[in-house]
């Protein structure tokens, strides 16, 4: 059937996508607002919105929002992401009412009571402790911070323990009137569902909802590159070294997509077969790219022991430079039909295309169909990415290390043994 989309009279934006086979309803409030919009007071207050969001309404407790949506065997749930934050919820059909007016409810009525909220600010402190306990998610927030340096795009969504625990409600409060506004989000269900009720069902909950954010556009993102390394007594380094990646909108953001598979995707991918499989110098390795709507990062990630940091190293910029005058048709097709047989899959989950669904409207306006993205993989070409890697690697790299990392090569190396093996860089294509 397709995507269906409309827009409410206060320019909120309402799309479904009717999966007859299917008896639940994956559904949600998408809000183009983050951690990146975040002042610098206010470090770390997108996440914490999101833990209060179920904490307690003018007409709802904690406990009823918790037992009103399981008394009906749903799910309900929150998430803040650099450039985003969500609300979404997954009943059966015939469910689907309750669920609005519950997600509706915190949106436009919660109290971020203060005592709640200073348990929340508890339970946070413990989500920084234990994720820098953890050195491989920490290594990445040090690699974002490192690539983006004194910028809210680089920032630990979790904040600070300083910052956390200075939070108060109105905050709370202020910040949702200053960020949310229907002309920037978008209320997206998919599975068996109903575009004209569930339209109506939004109208009568979110309707009124103000039509504007009084938003401040966060500063375009400018990627600075460079070295951070962190020295503990472990028995394995995390390591990630990463370049300047593509934005959403660029021409060579899905050409970057799918190079990160030919480099790091999967067990047949060239690092996973050269570095770990062939040479043995790490037991986990692959390649990723990020993008966002103005910038974007490509990097490796690689956990290893101390006694093969050094070699590995090496390793791993042959491998990228590599890339700027090899790749193989096999190597493309196999990238191609990874991508697209992701695609199709996460079609099967009514979470997961009700989410891709509000990150197209958030970040393109539009629904993109499934095959408009193959037809797009269809048109790269092997040319088009060894171009590709040769300006990629050529950039200033940013190195983040966790772990026994006394052997890892300087950035200064790195950064010249880079240099000498790449072509000169060139202008960024857009």
């Amino acid at each position: 059937m397709g995507v269906e989309v409309s827009r409410l009279s206060n320019g909120l934006t309402v799309a479904t996508e009717t999966l007859p086979h299917i008896e639940s309803v994956a559904l949600g409030v998408w809000v183009k607002s983050g951690a990146r919009n975040e002042r610098d007071d206010e470090h770390g207050l997108a996440h914490l919105l999101e833990h209060m969001a179920f904490k307690g309404t003018g007409g709802r407790s904690a406990w009823r929002i918790a037992s009103e949506i399981e008394d009906v065997g749903g799910e309900i749930n929150a998430a803040t992401s650099v450039e985003t934050t969500s609300f979404f919820a997954r009943v059966l059909k015939d469910d689907v009412p309750l669920a609005v007016d519950i997600l509706a409810d915190i949106l436009t009525d919660s109290k971020f009571d203060p005592q709640e909220l200073e348990r929340e600010q508890h339970v946070i402190l413990q989500e920084i402790g234990a994720a820098h306990d953890t050195p491989d998610d920490i290594v990445f927030d040090r690699f974002t911070e490192t690539a983006f340096r004194d910028q809210t795009l680089g920032r630990s969504i979790l904040g600070t323990p300083e910052t956390v625990k200075s939070f108060t409600s109105e905050q709370l409060h202020k910040f949702i009137e200053r960020q949310y506004g229907a002309d920037r989000m978008v209320v997206v269900a998919a599975g068996g569902v109903t575009h004209d009720e569930f339209v109506r069902e939004v109208e009568k909950r979110l309707g009124g909802f103000r039509a504007q954010a009084k938003i401040e556009e966060p500063r375009q993102a400018i990627y600075t590159g460079g070295d951070y390394r962190e020295s503990r007594d472990l028995m394995d380094a995390q390591i990630v070294l990463g370049f300047e990646g593509r934005a959403y909108h660029v021409r060579d953001f899905y050409a970057s997509q799918v190079l990160s598979m030919i480099l790091g995707g999967g067990m047949s991918s060239r690092l996973f077969q050269e570095v770990r499989e062939k040479r043995g110098l790490c037991y986990s390795v692959y390649a990723f790219h990020w993008g966002f709507s103005d910038t974007g990062v490509f990097g490796v990630h690689a956990a290893t022991g101390r006694s093969d940091i050094a070699e590995l190293v090496p390793v791993l910029i042959e491998e990228l430079q590599r890339a700027g005058k090899d790749i193989s048709q096999e190597e493309l097709n196999r990238a191609r039909a990874q991508y697209r047989a992701g695609l199709m899959m996460s079609r099967e989950s009514a979470a997961s295309r009700a989410g891709q669904i509000a990150r197209q409207l958030l970040l393109f306006g539009r629904p993109i169909d499934t095959d408009e993205l193959v037809d797009r993989l269809s048109k790269l070409t092997i040319e088009r990415l060894t171009d590709l890697s040769s300006r990629l690697f050529s950039t200033r790299p940013t190195i983040a290390a966790v772990g026994p990392v006394g052997m890892l090569p300087t950035f200064e190396t790195v950064n010249d043994r880079l240099l000498g093996i790449a072509p000169a860089a060139r202008k960024l294509a857009v």
